[in-house]
């Protein structure tokens, strides 16, 4: 999991005059992306940035960051041609989570099967539904293209293991469901 980066957020816009970005955070809570002081914005050639400054703004994010140089972005323009940038952070910067959490980008790529052994796909996404969080699990349907399932992250009623080690997870779920 060292040397790969991992999407926390986006620019979503910019703030002032003076450079200043807003920014759509993926973490939870969102100023938690803030806690981060190297980011790659990837977005063209992309580069990596400073993260100069930044605070909660109303309902958002609000940072000024460097350019590729190390200069702080003091130009609304430069920083207008940001927007839609995502935000990257070294995944070995990401703290360490308690034995049984993961984060999102760490189950990306796992294979998932039943308790039976039957292959269900695998992870192409995770998402929330309020109420828990959801993998979004794909598989090959033969000759009629892909199937999705979505699987609810509830762990230990339905996702019974999770070995990234291993590449895979087991969930107590059925292939017709």
């Amino acid at each position: 999991m060292e040397g790969r980066r991992v999407t926390l957020g986006r620019v979503a816009g910019v703030h002032g005059v003076q450079g200043w970005i807003k920014v759509y955070s993926y973490t939870r809570p969102a100023q938690n992306i803030l806690k981060y002081r190297r980011w790659w914005l990837v977005h063209g050639d992309g580069f990596e940035a400073q993260l100069l400054a930044g605070k909660v703004q109303g309902n958002g994010l609000v940072a000024q960051i460097s350019d590729a140089s190390g200069k702080p972005i003091e130009d609304r323009d430069v920083a207008a041609g940001l927007i839609g940038a995502e935000i990257q952070v070294e995944r070995g910067e990401m703290p360490k989570l308690p034995e049984g959490q993961f984060y999102w980008a760490d189950l990306l790529g796992l294979a998932v099967m039943n308790t039976e052994g039957v292959a269900l796909g695998t992870v192409t996404d995770v998402t929330s539904n309020g109420a828990q969080d959801v993998l979004v699990i794909t598989a090959d349907a033969g000759g009629e293209g892909e199937t999705e399932r979505l699987i609810p992250f509830v762990s230990p009623q339905i996702v019974r293991e999770v070995d990234p080690a291993a590449g895979r997870i087991v969930c107590e779920w059925q292939p017709d469901w």
